[in-house]
Formats: C-alpha cells, sequence, structure tokens
C-alpha cells in the first residue's frame, strides 16, 4: 500500500459509500462492480480485498457531484479518499477510470480491470431488464452478444471502449462477459435481479 496506509476494511468502504450515496441503482452498481473486480482478482491471483474496495468505491461521490470534471466526479471523491486516509493505489485506480478528465491513465492490472468492467456491469443490468423473469440468472453469454449488435440497445455504452478495454487484459469479449456476468449472478440479490416469485394471478 502507498505510504503504508492500511487497507480500510469494506465495512469502513461500505460506510463511506452509503455517507454520500443514496439511490439504490448506484448503490447497486457500485456492489456489481465490487463483484466483477473480486472475480478478476481471483482470475489474476491478486488482492481479492484491494481490487473488491476499488469496485465498491469506485463511483461513492458520483451521487453528490455528478458532473465528470476536476470540479467533480471522480477528482472530489479522490480528494476525500486522501483525507480519510485510504491508500495512493486505490485512490490513482479510481481517478484511472475517468482518464478523460483526470489525465491519469489505466495503467496497472487493477487500473485496466476496473475500466474493463465499470460500464460492462451496466450493460449486463439492462440486458437482464428486458427478459421476462428481469433476473440476471436468466441471462447467457448469447444473449448478451445478441444485444451487443443491437446498437439502438443501452445505446449509452460505448462497446468499443469495453472491447479495448477486455483487450487490454489479454481477456477475449466472450470470456470477458462471461467472468462480470457469472459474478454477478452471485449477488443477484443484493443487485434486485434474483428470480421473484410468480404473484398468483
Amino acid at each position: 500500500m502507498g505510504e503504508g496506509r492500511r487497507l480500510p476494511t469494506r465495512e469502513e468502504a461500505w460506510a463511506l459509500v452509503r455517507e454520500f450515496t443514496t439511490q439504490p441503482h448506484l448503490l447497486r452498481h457500485m456492489r456489481a462492480v465490487e463483484a466483477a473486480m473480486r472475480a478478476y482478482a481471483r482470475r489474476f491471483g491478486e488482492d481479492e480485498e484491494l481490487w473488491g474496495l476499488v469496485g465498491l468505491l469506485h463511483d461513492f461521490d458520483y451521487e453528490r457531484y455528478p458532473e465528470i470534471s476536476t470540479e467533480g466526479h471522480p477528482v472530489v471523491g479522490s480528494r476525500i479518499l486522501r483525507e480519510r486516509g485510504y491508500p495512493e493505489e486505490v485512490i490513482r485506480a479510481i481517478l484511472a477510470h475517468a482518464s478523460e478528465v483526470t489525465g491519469v491513465q489505466p495503467e496497472t492490472l487493477l487500473e485496466r480491470t476496473l475500466v474493463a468492467v465499470d460500464e460492462l456491469t451496466g450493460f449486463l443490468v439492462a440486458v437482464a431488464l428486458v427478459r421476462p423473469s428481469k433476473s440476471i440468472l436468466d441471462v447467457e453469454v448469447s444473449s448478451v452478444k445478441k444485444k451487443w449488435k443491437a446498437k439502438e440497445f443501452a445505446a449509452a455504452v460505448d462497446r468499443r471502449e469495453i472491447e479495448h478495454a477486455a483487450a487490454a487484459l489479454g481477456i477475449p469479449l466472450d470470456e470477458h462477459i462471461r467472468i462480470v456476468l457469472d459474478a454477478m449472478k452471485e449477488v443477484a440479490e443484493e443487485l434486485g435481479l434474483e428470480r421473484k416469485p410468480v404473484e398468483a394471478a
């Protein structure tokens, strides 16, 4: 850890997220990215707690500072994290996921992975929500790839950025989708994407 700062516990990090974020969809997004980051940490043999915290915290300031700018997300958040004693490794990774405003390019495996999974989690949620069950448990890689080709679907998601980021990890796109999808399936209930009981007519 940079400058000898200890890594906060997940409970401490989650308390910080809840201090700044109230909107359920943002909380679920951070939880999804955390799950994906933990899955990749296991895949690469890296520190799962560190990677998980980066995923959990990456958008913690977004609700309060939604403008992506030098005086908004994630720059303000990085200052808050520094004031609270978070390690520079965590702060730099979060700055690198918005390199267009921070100037911090994703260089380490940790930083490149955050960029690769961030928007993909949102795309997978969108795919789940158009299924009859609205459950991510019913989403397969093949159904994701069909929606991937439909440019009008979730049009705001930059597919090329995700493809480029996966390539930077050395992971084929289909495998990248599977890793993130499987990670999200493990926390489907927390994401509100579990199978709901069918209500009687």
